[in-house]
């Protein structure tokens, strides 16, 4: 039994240690039930802000949470005492050889974890193993290597001292599940056995199923699909399912997964929200007006806590906005869209009045963005344009020319004006390289915005890299200790 003075100096030093753990920030871990709201940084650009601007644009923006599609070493380096929480990406092509050797699984993590969670480092909470993985368009070929990737990965974790605080998830397309109503959700039947053993090995080490849903794509995609059910707004096309009711496409996706879910007896797994969006430009239905209605619409959804049909009350645990940036150099194969999801545009501007519910009523635009000079190349309106289609060919062939197609923001600017912004894309992707503009003499560069209504003429950014760091521990195995200690002293105390 302790003495009273004892007693006293106990109940003084746990009052210490809580306090310690309050500063910290771990006990709002541990209390904060509310769905985080992150975004996706991808970095696919070819004008490249300079991560000290992007993050510093997290920070202005409140956004605590990011998700990355690999371990950038500059990216991570400037995340260094940022306090923003981090999940890592391993690309698909990595599997392979993470799944066949606990060596390349030990170095992953050694050089893309580690080595950056040390004081003063990387908040990183999350390794995405793959990227949909499970994609149909795959073909297969990536199916056998996930579960082995994650054992290799848990092992080379465990080693590192970081299994308790570093969560293994694989980020699925919605494919990976189907039904024609959400109750009757299931996971598509050459799945169904490796579904099985990646949801036990997620539930067993505390990591939750990873989903992207795509109602725009749902839209894009099919003719037949009612416009006012991609959205949050109410619907004149309800699909009803038995006693439940669902008014827009999210909550029906949701819920076909949680269905899909409890049919291999997990019903209860925690579900983060890895990808979802709205994109800008590129087709039709692809604008600023559609995008600002279902994102906001989309976080007012969530953080109400209604939750769904099949889990009232139990939104998803988070979810990450795609995406941050526009990225002017990606794959086109999926539609001309896909350069064009960023809630900011590639010069981290605001594209529109969007709400994240994280304290800004507004967003805020990147600060101190280091641009080229104010000049564009165009068109020389005093030539003969006739013979032109080549050199747009070759211009549009490395530059991004997307928002010029069917759809898109530029499409109705005529004739000469495609030109010139096919010009002017070239040119800046070439840093307004003089000679960047001749095109056999065709083009000309101009001090005059070009930029007609909300058809904008870019003008491009400067890509030097500069790391950045400030004070920040992430708290994992330091907080474990900390809660340790106290409930050491609880016990003693109670003795």
């Amino acid at each position: 039994m302790a003495s009273s003075s004892s007693r006293t100096h106990l109940w003084l030093h746990l009052l210490y240690l809580v306090l310690v753990l309050v500063q910290s920030g771990c006990l709002l871990q541990v209390a904060d039930s509310t769905t985080g709201i992150g975004v996706n940084w991808g970095t696919v650009s070819s004008h490249k802000l300079k991560p000290s601007t992007v993050v510093d644009l997290l920070k202005q923006n409140r956004i605590e949470k990011v998700k990355l599609f690999g371990s950038d070493p500059d990216v991570l380096q400037t995340l260094m005492g940022s306090g923003i929480q981090v999940m890592v990406g391993i690309p698909n092509e990595m599997l392979a050889t993470i799944s066949s050797s606990t060596a390349a699984s030990d170095l992953f993590v050694r050089q893309n974890v580690s080595r950056y969670m040390v004081k003063g480092g990387v908040d990183i909470r999350y390794i995405a193993v793959g990227n949909e993985p499970f994609l149909t368009s795959y073909a297969g070929q990536f199916q056998s290597l996930v579960v082995p990737a994650l054992l290799n990965l848990q092992q080379s974790l465990a080693r590192a001292n970081l299994a308790a605080y570093v969560k293994l998830v694989v980020p699925c397309n919605a494919d990976a599940y189907e039904s024609s109503l959400p109750s009757q959700g299931a996971f598509r039947p050459e799945l169904t056995q490796i579904m099985t053993q990646l949801v036990s090995f997620l539930n067993s080490n505390g990591s939750p199923f990873v989903v992207n849903i795509y109602p725009f794509l749902s839209l894009y995609g099919n003719s037949d699909f009612p416009q006012d059910y991609a959205f949050f707004e109410g619907t004149s096309h309800a699909v009803t399912d038995g006693p439940n009711v669902y008014s827009n496409a999210f909550d029906g996706n949701f819920d076909t997964l949680v269905a899909a879910l409890t049919k291999i007896g997990y019903g209860q797994m925690p579900i983060v929200i890895g990808e979802i969006g709205w994109p800008t430009d590129g087709a039709p239905g692809a604008n600023l007006t559609a995008a600002r209605v279902f994102n906001q619409g989309l976080i007012y959804h969530i953080l109400s806590n209604k939750g769904t049909p099949l889990r009232p009350g139990v939104p998803p645990m988070d979810i990450y906005l795609f995406s941050l940036l526009d990225e002017g150099a990606k794959s086109v194969l999926p539609g001309n869209f896909e350069r064009h999801w960023g809630i900011f545009s590639f010069d981290g501007q605001a594209k529109y009045a969007l709400n994240l519910g994280l304290g800004n009523k507004l967003l805020k635009n990147a600060r101190n963005v280091e641009y080229l000079p104010s000049r564009w190349c165009v068109a020389d309106p005093s030539k003969d344009l006739t013979d032109v289609a080549n050199h747009m060919r070759i211009a549009c062939s490395a530059a991004d020319c997307t928002t010029l197609d069917y759809g898109g923001s530029c499409n109705g600017i005529g004739a000469k004006g495609n030109i010139s912004y096919a010009f002017n894309s070239y040119y800046q992707l070439q840093m307004q390289n003089s000679q960047s503009c001749d095109f056999d003499g065709l083009g000309m560069v101009t001090f005059l915005n070009p930029s007609v209504g909300e058809c904008r003429f870019l003008v491009g950014v400067t890509d030097t890299t500069t790391a950045h760091s400030s004070a920040f521990t992430p708290p994992g195995r330091w907080c474990a200790i900390v809660w340790m200690s106290v409930l050491w002293g609880v016990w003693v105390f109670l003795m």
